[in-house]
């Protein structure tokens, strides 16, 4: 039986004094990235706060307040200086990235600290590939940190979102960061990958982040529970059978890290050695915030 594996990402150890959860409670999560602190939503944060409010507003630089009516549209509410956009170093044994923070109208700052145990898991995993330069598929990519990641060990990498900002912030990441080379595509994700699997191409290395809801280019509509399956088939199709790596990371309340594992499962050949989780940051007060569902495996024949 395959054994689930959760993973807690201690912030010290790759983002140093970077990034911190200094708390989170009461639908809300109170993170410092770089210089500046900002407070906004989280939905999974029903527990009580360890900072009094007090605390919360005078540490805050920025707090997002949401719309009435929308669960993710709203506005900052910025005091003192803060910049519209500002850099962080992420530095770990293998990998120097950097990063934009800047803040956006849907409540995110352009990172996710949590990915990086998928980022290790990468970048240990990358150079055991027999093939040279293997092609890696980047789905609902965003702004490019497993992008960055798999190119800065030497992959050959297409990053494909729908939302062409977020592909010129990607970009913007790649070239703070000293690479080049990744491929951008402004596509909706099950489209291509259907395209691609229609042209008979293959990659060595497949990365999912799906949201739970989304639009495509051209208005195309994507519901997760909907739809997952049919991408995962499709993603099948493409995924060199000889030596692949699938990662895939769901953030969604309805999913389940069972409903993970049955799905990929019941579509791929997975190995005794897949590791699937939660991926959840400690803050301050050593309060566990979870942060999706991941499942994640290296295979050769």
């Amino acid at each position: 039986m395959k054994q689930s594996t959760s993973i807690a990402i201690e912030t010290p150890q790759f983002w140093g004094q970077n990034y911190q959860l200094i708390d989170s409670g009461g639908f809300e999560k109170l993170e410092k990235f770089g210089e500046f602190t900002v407070r906004r939503p989280e939905p999974q944060a029903i527990w009580a706060k360890s900072l009094s409010e007090q605390e919360w507003q005078k540490l805050s630089h920025a707090h997002f307040k949401k719309e009435k009516g929308s669960q993710e549209r709203g506005q900052w509410e910025v005091k003192g200086k803060v910049p519209d956009k500002w850099f962080m170093p992420y530095q770990s044994e293998r990998l120097h990235l950097s990063f934009k923070i800047s803040l956006s109208s849907f409540k995110h700052v352009g990172l996710f600290p949590e990915q990086a145990s998928n980022w290790e898991f990468l970048a240990e995993k990358i150079p055991l590939f027999q093939v040279p330069n293997p092609k890696f598929l980047n789905l609902f990519a965003y702004t490019g940190g497993a992008s960055l990641v798999c190119r800065q060990m030497g992959a050959e990498v297409t990053h494909v979102d729908s939302v062409k900002p977020v592909l010129s912030w990607a970009r913007e990441n790649m070239e703070v960061s000293k690479l080049d080379g990744i491929r951008w595509m402004a596509e909706d994700a099950l489209k291509f990958v259907k395209r691609e699997a229609r042209r008979g191409n293959f990659y060595q290395g497949i990365l999912l982040d799906p949201p739970a809801y989304g639009r495509g280019p051209d208005g195309e509509k994507w519901v997760l529970e909907e739809q997952i399956e049919d991408l995962l088939l499709s993603v099948k199709e493409i995924l060199d059978p000889q030596e692949h790596l699938l990662l895939s990371n769901v953030y969604s309340l309805g999913f389940s890290t069972l409903v993970v594992e049955n799905l990929m499962n019941g579509i791929f050949d997975v190995p005794e050695t897949a590791e699937s989780g939660e991926l959840y940051l400690n803050d301050n007060s050593d309060k566990k915030l979870p942060l999706g569902v991941f499942h994640r495996y290296y295979h050769r024949l």
